[in-house]
């Protein structure tokens, strides 16, 4: 079983990325519009165009793991954001 640590980041992308990429893709996101780390153990969780899509990425210590969420109906439902990364702990 995947689970993070006790003690973890989450990290939202405020702005939609293209759903085309792969894990590496988001890791180089993360690496180079974020300045973070992608293998630091934290949750980095990106949405889609239509926000009916969700793609999180994880180091889980042995790997990069990449889980793919799509909702039916309306989608997900959005706060307000501006450019760049909202961080919850």
């Amino acid at each position: 079983m995947i689970s993070p640590s006790g003690n973890f980041k989450l990290y939202l992308a405020s702005k939609p990325v293209d759903f085309r990429k792969g894990m590496d893709g988001l890791a180089a996101i993360v690496m180079n519009e974020f300045d973070l780390d992608p293998f630091s153990g934290a949750i980095f969780i990106f949405r889609s165009k239509r926000a009916d899509r969700l793609k999180l990425i994880v180091w889980d210590g042995t790997g990069l793991v990449m889980a793919y969420k799509r909702i039916e109906g309306a989608g997900f439902v959005w706060p307000q954001m501006t450019d760049g990364v909202i961080t919850e702990i």
